[in-house]
């Protein structure tokens, strides 16, 4: 046994001397120290000696183990050294080399108007309420004094929900009116910011999918010159002084009276006021639809539980991305969502 373990020795120490690789130096471990290594065999057939030759014998075969021990320690040293030295010769930094700069993330368009138009109403009093994007027919349509037949509960209009029939994607923000007035009592000052589903085209002034800020104010005493006030007031916080305002008569179920508001178009009309009756923004008008508002219909205050007889209220409802538009003098909706960076790296600072 004991030329067989020096003979042993020899190899395990021969074996690891001529690994070039840690992987190889780990298949020699296994060979010789692992549990069916040779090694390993010959300490457990330890026993199997004659008593009176067992310790000199065992310290062989210790003296063995500890040997290949630490030759495979030194190996495994010597291995990660030479890894390292590779590792530093191949992958060297080149600390010269100018930095490569994280590009600088900005706010989208959009929502900075969207946040400046709420931080002019919040500056006038009013608060700030959402509500989920997902409604139903009766906070969407049914509250806001929409008829059963309306032409905006077709299908063709709006983008209803497989999960039932009145379960639709909200075509404006109104129905965060209807919950704010059924969980509170007047006065009221409320903006309700937020994102809209129509099935509109894709065209320079349309999107089936748009931001929308509606606003509310109720009390008793709320005249249309208080409306007419708080809406001109606001275009020129937003737009400056001089913007072009026009209130005209117009109808939407849930006010009355109602009025739209435009201001001019920002892709043709001329310092003069002379529109291009060419111009596809316009289509020659001159004007741009931004806002609608009025007057709260009495059926929705009896609707959410209000008497009209008491107190009086104005609604009004704005497209961001119109307005986007008119601040921006962009003269295609869709470039506000084509994540042209390009573009939308003119916003912002």
């Amino acid at each position: 046994m004991r030329a067989e373990l020096a003979a042993l020795r020899e190899a395990a120490l021969s074996a690891i001397a001529a690994c070039r690789t840690e992987a190889e130096l780990e298949a020699v471990r296994l060979e010789y120290l692992g549990k069916k290594g040779s090694l390993t065999t010959i300490v457990r057939g330890l026993r199997d000696v004659p008593a009176e030759e067992r310790p000199a014998v065992g310290a062989l075969v210790n003296d063995a183990k500890q040997a290949v021990e630490a030759a495979l320690t030194g190996a495994g040293d010597r291995l990660r050294r030479e890894r390292l030295a590779r590792s530093l010769a191949e992958e060297r930094i080149d600390v010269t080399l100018p930095g490569r700069a994280r590009p600088r993330g900005r706010v989208h368009p959009l929502r900075a108007l969207e946040d400046e138009i709420v931080d002019v109403f919040v500056s006038m009093g009013f608060e700030v309420a959402d509500g989920p994007e997902i409604e139903d027919d009766y906070h969407n349509f049914g509250a806001l004094n929409f008829e059963p037949d309306h032409p905006a509960r077709d299908m063709q209009d709006t983008l209803f929900i497989d999960a039932g029939d009145d379960v639709l994607l909200r075509t404006h923000t109104s129905p965060v009116q209807i919950r704010v007035m059924r969980a509170e009592r007047p006065p009221l000052r409320y903006v309700m910011p937020g994102t809209v589903y129509r099935r509109d085209p894709l065209d320079p002034t349309h999107s089936p999918m748009f931001q929308q800020v509606e606003g509310l104010m109720v009390d008793e005493r709320v005249s249309f010159a208080d409306l007419k006030g708080v809406l001109t007031h606001f275009l020129r916080r937003l737009f400056g002084p001089e913007t072009a305002v026009r209130f005209q008569p117009t109808f939407f179920p849930f006010t009355e009276p109602s009025a739209q508001i435009d201001v001019g178009c920002v892709a043709c009309t001329t310092a003069a006021g002379t529109p291009d009756p060419t111009c596809r923004v316009c289509r020659g008008r001159g004007w741009l639809e931004t806002m609608g508002a009025g007057m709260v219909h009495p059926n929705v205050f009896r609707a959410v539980g209000y008497d009209p007889e008491r107190v009086q209220g104005f609604a009004f409802g704005m497209g961001v991305d119109r307005l986007a538009m008119r601040r921006y003098g962009a003269d295609d909706l869709r470039l506000f969502y084509d994540n042209d960076l390009r573009f939308l790296g003119q916003f912002g600072g």
